[in-house]
């Protein structure tokens, strides 16, 4: 058992690593907006964008939130829905007040 349960911590560390490495390469594509190392200006250093709902907001939320298991679950159906690999920012599929709602738990 002890097997599986390191195979997933692999497998989950690499989805976070893909993750931040997707969402800090988006000021690469963008141009304006970006400091020097290509990131948002108006993002602080600890966090990251989301884009949430049909009319997809944008969030802010900490990098310490990829621990967490409800939004690692946001995650895996972001990964389903749309993969990691398009120009859109990272969006997650969710009703808007559900994301502000779990959000709002974690914190």
């Amino acid at each position: 058992m002890a097997i599986t349960k390191k195979s997933s911590k692999l497998t989950q560390t690499a989805m976070l690593k893909q993750i931040l490495k997707r969402c800090s390469s988006l000021g690469k594509k963008n141009g304006g907006g970006y400091d020097e190392e290509c990131l948002p200006l108006d993002v602080p250093k600890g966090h990251f964008p989301v884009y949430v709902g049909e009319n997809r907001s944008r969030y802010i939320v900490p990098i310490s939130f990829l621990t967490h298991p409800e939004f690692q679950t946001l995650l895996r159906r972001a990964e389903e829905e749309f993969g990691f690999d398009h120009d859109m920012g990272l969006t997650i599929p969710c009703d808007e007040l559900i994301f502000q709602t779990l959000t709002s738990m974690i914190r």
